[in-house]
Formats: structure tokens, C-alpha cells, sequence
């Protein structure tokens, strides 16, 4: 099978490609990774091969930032702000696509350039596997507005509301891509819908769970980033390092946004470290897209990264933006959770998770220092633990495996593919 994987975002939306090509070429496939050009490095850095697609993620996050329509009293400008950020980058993602996918049997995607990849897909013949991280998909399950007052909505309103947006999206995006649908479409559900009951009902999968790193191989390249960093750091932080300030004192809080905005990254500092000193906790901080400047002392540690499947369990509390892939470590984890949302499908998972018990939510616009205090009190009693401990144990770690099936299964045989004796290599 020769597969073309397209994943565009952020390093949340990357990783799961890259876990998926990973096992897709020790399954003997040949692979084209394709990624947004500022993570085509951390791919490689990590024995990954990529190519580049599309622009910049870190550019376009920056961009959307400092787009000022959005905070627009006209309502008609915080339409056209919406209707640019919906087409940013597509044309360019379609483009560069259309170039990389002749020769390959199947084409996958995340969920932000999927359109794109079905229109590629479409045009060249072959089916499209579509990895999704949450469900975006019409269903009568998931409140369409990530906010309590909407679990008492009726059901059919959730539908169509989803339904509203996917039409509001494919318009938006009608000027730049063609219409059509691909040969053959697949929506891996690659997330746990346990965390949504009746889901399962709803839609047809496959539900793989959580593509997980499960060997914490995107975090232990020796040619990283932070190994680059940890690097031109003094002595005395090289030579405490992580694992000997988590082994030498008591669990920390630990705090990281991924590649979200966290403002201005002086005070954002300041006031984690003020909520942890006052509850006699420590802080560890990743900083991730953040320009936060990395250093260890008795009670802080400031990294740009970390591995989640060993750090996290030696927390006593998350504090994050609500990202799939933080989300499913904490879970796997047992720690419980306050989930900081900035955007995207962030909110609902932070709702779906404060549902169950095993986390405390609120936007991170809103976050302050009393605020972030009540939200890691609601999640310290014994109930929360308990119900962690009891989802981390039964979490599965197949997911990125079960995904490659699903692959596999779609991509057409090929005569070539087939031996003298009638098998599949």
C-alpha cells in the first residue's frame, strides 16, 4: 500500500499523523507524510521522514491573533475575520497536495485539511480515510454549544446544529475548493466514546480510541528542540534535569498550553506560580509555543516539553487548554484534570470531561489567579481521584494500531500486491 498522509495544524494535529506513519512503515507501506512546513523538522528530528504542505501553522496561529476583526463591535467584520480564517492556507494545502498524491492507493487526513484531501482524493482516484479527534459529525450526542445550559436541549437540536455548521464550513470554503466527494470516505473516530455516551449509536466509525504515543517516541529524540535548549542551559540545570527534580521533592501541578496563546507570557508565568506557592504545591511548566525561558529550581520547573505517558502520572493535577492529545494523556494518566480552553473543539472536551466528574473547565480568556485557586479545588477531593484512577484503568493504548487497520482495510488491492501463491505481503 502507498499511503499519502496529510495532517495540517498544530503539533496536537501533527502527532497523530506521524504516530500513524510510524506504524504504517513498520508494517511495510510506503508512506508520504505530509506537514505543515514548521513540523516537517520535529518529524524528522524523531526518525519520521515528511514533506512540507501548505503554510506555516505557527504563522497562521499568529495571524489569527493579531486579526483585529475579531474583537470587532461590527458584526460584519467579525463575519469576514471568521470566513478569511476558514480559507487561510487552503488554497495552498490543495495546491501542494494535487502535486504529492499521484502513485499512492489512499489518501488520510486530519480533521483540519480534510477537505482539501478529499478534493485531492476525488480528483486521483482513490479513497479517503479521514482521522477525526472528536466528533464533528451530526449526532444527537454532543451538545453543539459547549456550555451546560446546552445538555438540556433536546437532542435533534444538537443535529441539526451540527449539521448548520458543517453547511456554514462547506460554504465558506466553496470559493476555494472544488465540490465532490471522494471514491470512498472513512471518519476514524480516533477517541474514546465512552466519554460521550450514546455516541457509539450515532455514528459508524471505526472507533479506534486515542492515538497515544505509547513509547514516548515524538519526546525522547536526542536531537529535539528542548535537547537543544536543555543544552545551552548553566551547569546546575543540566544536571538536575526533569527526572531528578520530580524524583526529589513532592508531585507538582503541572501546566502546559500546547501551542496556544497564553498572553503575555511574563504574567501568565507569575500567576501559576503564585496559585501553586499559596497551595503549597510545586509547578512544572511547559511552555510549548510559548516564548517562556526553560530553568529548574527547588519548586519551579520550566520546559519546553515533556512526555506525558512518564511525567504526567506523577502529577497531582493538569492544567491545560483542552487539546485531544493532552486530554487523553491526563485520562490515561489518572490525574484529574482543569481544562483551560482557548478554541476549537477545546470547550467541549472540557465539558464532556466536567460531565463525568474528572475535571474542572473554564475559558482561558477568563483564567485568573482566584479563578484557577476554585477550579484545582474542585478537582483535589477523593471523588475526582477515585474516578480517574478508575478511567486511567481501563484505558486502551491500541489506538494508533487500530487506526492503521482501518487504513489498511480501505486502500484498494492491488494486483501487484499479491504474490504467486494468492497472499498479501
Amino acid at each position: 500500500m502507498r499511503a499519502l498522509l496529510a495532517f495540517t495544524g498544530s503539533r496536537g494535529d501533527a502527532q497523530p499523523g506521524i504516530l500513524l506513519a510510524r506504524a504504517l512503515i513498520a508494517r511495510g507501506h510506503e508512506v508520504t507524510l505530509a506537514l505543515a512546513p514548521n513540523l516537517v523538522g520535529f518529524a524528522t528530528g524523531h526518525g519520521v521522514p515528511a514533506v512540507p504542505f501548505g503554510c506555516d501553522s505557527a504563522a497562521l496561529l499568529r495571524a489569527q491573533r493579531a486579526d483585529s476583526r475579531f474583537g470587532s463591535r461590527d458584526p460584519r467584520a467579525r463575519w469576514r475575520a471568521l470566513l478569511d480564517l476558514q480559507r487561510r492556507g487552503v488554497p495552498e494545502s490543495l495546491a501542494d497536495l494535487r502535486e504529492l498524491v499521484p502513485g499512492h492507493d489512499v489518501v488520510v487526513a486530519g480533521m483540519a485539511g480534510e477537505e482539501a484531501a478529499a478534493v485531492v482524493a476525488r480528483e486521483g482516484g482513490v479513497p479517503l480515510a479521514a482521522v477525526h479527534f472528536f466528533p464533528i459529525q451530526p449526532n444527537a450526542v454532543v451538545p453543539v454549544v459547549p456550555a451546560r445550559w446546552a445538555e438540556r436541549v433536546p437532542g435533534v437540536v444538537h443535529r441539526w446544529g451540527w449539521s448548520a455548521l458543517a453547511r456554514a464550513r462547506a460554504a465558506a470554503l466553496a470559493p476555494v475548493l472544488p465540490a465532490g466527494e471522494p471514491a470512498a470516505r472513512m471518519r476514524i473516530q480516533a477517541y474514546d466514546p465512552a466519554l460521550f455516551p450514546g455516541l457509539r449509536d450515532e455514528l459508524s466509525g471505526p472507533f479506534t480510541g486515542f492515538p497515544v504515543d505509547v513509547d514516548g517516541c515524538l519526546t525522547a529524540a536526542p536531537d529535539s528542540a528542548q535537547s537543544r535548549r536543555v543544552a545551552d542551559e548553566p551547569a546546575g540545570y543540566r544536571e538536575l534535569g526533569l527526572r531528578q527534580w520530580l524524583a526529589t521533592g513532592s508531585a507538582p501541578i503541572y501546566v502546559g498550553f500546547g501551542s496556544m496563546d497564553v498572553g503575555d507570557p511574563a504574567e501568565f508565568v507569575a500567576m501559576v506560580r503564585a496559585v501553586c506557592a499559596r497551595r503549597g504545591r510545586r509547578l512544572l511548566l511547559a511552555s510549548g509555543w510559548a516564548d517562556i525561558t526553560p530553568g529548574i529550581d527547588a519548586e519551579v520547573a520550566i520546559v519546553e516539553h515533556v512526555d506525558h505517558a512518564e511525567v504526567l502520572p506523577r502529577c497531582v493535577a493538569v492544567v491545560h487548554h483542552g487539546g485531544a492529545g493532552t486530554t487523553a494523556a491526563a485520562l490515561r494518566a489518572g490525574v484529574p484534570q482543569v481544562i483551560c480552553s482557548v478554541q476549537a473543539d477545546q470547550p467541549y472536551w472540557g465539558q464532556a470531561l466536567q460531565r463525568l466528574g474528572l475535571a474542572a473547565t473554564a475559558p482561558a480568556g477568563a483564567l485568573t489567579g482566584p479563578r484557577l485557586d476554585t477550579l484545582l479545588d474542585r478537582i483535589s477531593t477523593l471523588d475526582v481521584r477515585r474516578r480517574a484512577a478508575a478511567y486511567a484503568a481501563g484505558f486502551t493504548t491500541d489506538g494508533v494500531e487500530r487506526a492503521a487497520d482501518a487504513v489498511e482495510a480501505l486502500a484498494p488491492v492491488t494486483p501487484e500486491l499479491i504474490d504467486a501463491a494468492g497472499r498479501l505481503p
